[in-house]
């Protein structure tokens, strides 16, 4: 019915569930109503139909007329204004300060609050209006997160953790990365960007995508370089484990081989370490500090006992009660180690990288796995009965459904935001920088109610200006830069929050490429800048139009559909080369004659790609990362997205071990030359960072010639 409707519309509004939406194309379209009850009613609106809207939007506006105040408050630069309920009569408050100070005073009701030079940090306000009581998590932040200070033109490379390998030992750890680090600082770059290091379920269930960790909040263990274990010099049943093992071979990684022969040495390492009573007594100090990665390793141990997920668990182990027999006491300890030495390494990584950069680039999910530890333990916080996802657009046709419960705004609010601050500081303890994946989830995020498919999912609001606060006081705590993935279809609002805020924006080549002149838009600033993402195609494959054909066969695109995406990739190829060339980043490059693989072929996509890297090494974006895998003109890619286990996605080894990528001349030689472009930009830009720059001919070799109008961000 009309009335039912609008009451149904105007409840999901008050519960920030958008019932219209724009889609890429730019059409409105309307949530069904089903889908609102379902996503209201997950929300935890008491209502069952539609009828009962009405009713449930009267208690819900009463509820909110009886706080004192909001349960969650941000003071920006130590200030706070906040309108103080009640009836008139005076309200008492006191604030406790988070470093054990107190402030107190009284405040008629219904006026405002001042409060001033707020430290920075977590803060409860209290508030009594004769019997009634309020109480509120003041966060105190700095209106902009930490960033970079200038003068900027930092540089590094991508590679994912798992890729790596040597000819000698399999480098899956955190010594390859060591590696590739003492490497980058030794041409001159300050950055080595990985995906998410966070453990996965690698064996029962087997999900290898870095995207559906098993947690946020601890380190995957098959990245733990168990060569330096202290153990291992007197423990000879892992000296024989390690022994056993042999340098991969073949280009795809057999994650679950791996994992079980990483969890061998793992196994005894940890009976050894036990065995020792001064390393047991650290092993148990260590765990008593660290509660969390102890009560991950309880869960591990438990899952293996079980052998289902936790959902099928016997009460009250399914309630998150676990017991001593509950689960395998060495298993117990074998997770715990590993947590241990995982913790203790990309410690040290991260000081090393610290020491000559601006820190490791680290890359924090958007979302979990369903069967891990944290929807396990913190499951108040995410919302059983849906999942996240994207609507369609013309790259994904049938939308989305990623398969992860999403963060209940409501209850992460009433949690006080404890597990999300806890989920950033295991990050930022050892990050320079930290990505954040689909930063648009700090304002909305596509919610599909389960049985239903991705067109019928809404957009769920979330409280932004409170999750930018935590990434800020976070940021500054630990001294690192946040940059939010911002690719797709992004509301404008939302990348100008992200500016007023300080977050760092992406700016991806292929992303922004078009068939016209000119092909790319200027570079802004405050920008990481790449050619292209883990999600995406290689260069070469992207400039082969390789990634076409794929969509074809992925059903992504039809026979006209494929003729058309050939089309604009052709066009786009001579306007990008043309482009180039006039700025004098190119010199002279060949047309394109054919697809067919040849020396010929290769030089002129390896000049394109040079000059493209050239090109941004000039931007004034605050860091350029550059794909490894693009200097050798790899064709095959990390992830296919919207794909499985159908493709290889996830386990595809570099083509070279380390010991040979790093001495390629090809690749040396690029990475001198970005380095030198980069120093030679820094030296000489010094206007101010709002400026942009154009493709410019460079005046001399390394040396960026600046033109075109500067416009502002």
């Amino acid at each position: 019915m009309p009335g039912e409707t609008a009451d149904l519309v105007r409840l999901a509004v008050r519960y920030g569930v958008l019932p219209a939406y724009v889609d890429a194309s730019g059409r409105r379209r309307v949530v069904p109503r089903e889908t609102l009850l379902q996503v209201l009613r997950v929300l935890g609106a008491p209502l069952t139909r539609a009828a009962e809207a009405s009713e449930a939007l009267r208690a819900v506006t009463s509820e909110a007329a009886a706080r004192l105040c909001e349960p969650v408050l941000v003071a920006w630069a130590g200030r706070l204004r906040v309108a103080v309920g009640g009836d008139g009569g005076t309200v008492a408050w006191h604030l406790d300060l988070e470093d054990g100070g107190r402030r107190e005073g009284r405040v008629a009701g219904g006026r405002p609050l001042l409060l001033d030079r707020l430290p920075t940090g977590y803060h409860r306000l209290h508030l009594q209006a004769g019997r009634r009581r309020g109480a509120a998590l003041v966060i105190a932040a700095p209106r902009r997160v930490w960033t970079f200070p200038p003068p900027t033109r930092l540089w590094g490379v991508f590679v994912p953790l798992y890729a790596l390998w040597s000819a000698r030992e399999p480098v899956a750890h955190v010594g390859g990365l060591g590696a590739v680090l003492e490497w980058v600082n030794g041409l001159g770059g300050g950055v080595v960007a990985t995906l998410p290091l966070l453990p996965a379920f690698l064996d029962e269930p087997f999900e290898p995508s870095p995207y559906a960790p098993a947690s946020r909040l601890c380190w995957n263990e098959l990245y733990v370089d168990v060569a330096r274990a202290p153990e291992l010099a007197a423990c000879a049943e892992a000296q024989e484990h390690l022994r056993r093992r042999r340098p991969p071979t073949g280009r795809l990684a057999d994650l679950r081989a791996e994992m079980a022969a990483q969890r061998a040495v793992l196994q005894a390492l940890a009976r050894c370490a036990v065995a020792d009573p001064s390393r047991r007594a650290a092993l148990a100090a260590w765990a008593q500090s660290h509660p969390v990665p102890a009560d991950y390793a309880r869960f591990r141990a438990a899952l293996e006992r079980q052998r289902r997920p936790w959902r099928e668990w016997p009460a009250p182990l399914r309630d998150g009660t676990v017991r001593p027999g509950d689960y395998d006491e060495a298993a117990y300890h074998t997770h715990l180690y590993a947590q241990w030495l995982a913790e203790t390494q990309i410690a040290a990584l991260a000081r090393r990288a610290r020491e000559r950069g601006p820190g490791l680039y680290l890359d924090l999910p958007l979302g979990v796995h369903p069967d891990g530890y944290d929807v396990w333990r913190e499951r108040e916080v995410f919302a059983a009965g849906v999942s996240g996802g994207a609507p369609p657009d013309p790259f994904f046709t049938r939308g989305q459904v990623w398969g992860f419960p999403p963060l209940h705004p409501v209850r992460l609010r009433a949690q006080g935001y404890r597990y999300l601050v806890a989920v950033l500081r295991h990050h930022l303890r050892h990050a320079g920088l930290l990505r954040i994946d689909h930063v648009m989830a700090l304002h909305r995020l596509f919610w599909v109610p389960d049985g239903m498919e991705a067109p019928d999912g809404a957009y769920v609001r979330y409280p932004a200006e409170e999750l930018y606060a935590l990434l800020s006081v976070e940021s500054h705590r630990h001294r690192a830069a946040i940059a939010g993935e911002d690719l797709g279809t992004v509301p404008g609002y939302i990348r100008r929050a992200m500016r007023r805020h300080g977050l760092y924006g992406m700016y991806v080549a292929q992303y922004e490429a078009r068939p016209a002149a000119p092909p790319l838009p200027p570079v802004p600033p405050y920008a990481l800048a790449g050619v292209n993402t883990h999600d995406m195609p290689t260069f070469a494959a992207f400039w082969a139009g390789g990634d076409i054909a794929d969509r074809r066969v992925l059903g992504l695109l039809d026979a006209e559909g494929m003729r058309r995406e050939r089309e604009r990739r052709e066009a786009l190829r001579r306007h990008l080369a043309a482009f180039l060339r006039r700025g004098g980043w190119l010199g002279s490059v060949p047309a394109r004659r054919g697809g067919k693989a040849g020396g010929g072929t290769v030089d002129r996509d390896r000049t394109v790609l040079h000059g493209l890297l050239r090109w941004l090494a000039a931007s004034p974006a605050h860091l350029l990362l550059v794909t490894l895998e693009d200097l050798w003109l790899e064709r095959d890619p990390q992830n296919v997205p919207g794909t499985g286990l159908e493709r290889p996605n996830w386990r595809r080894r570099l083509r070279y071990p380390v010991e040979r990528l790093t001495r390629l001349p090809s690749v040396v030689a690029i990475l001198q030359e970005i380095d030198r472009t980069r120093r030679a930009a820094r030296d000489a830009d010094t206007r101010p960072l709002t400026r942009r720059w154009t493709a410019a001919a460079p005046a001399a070799a390394g040396s960026p010639r600046r033109a075109g109008r500067a416009g502002s961000l």
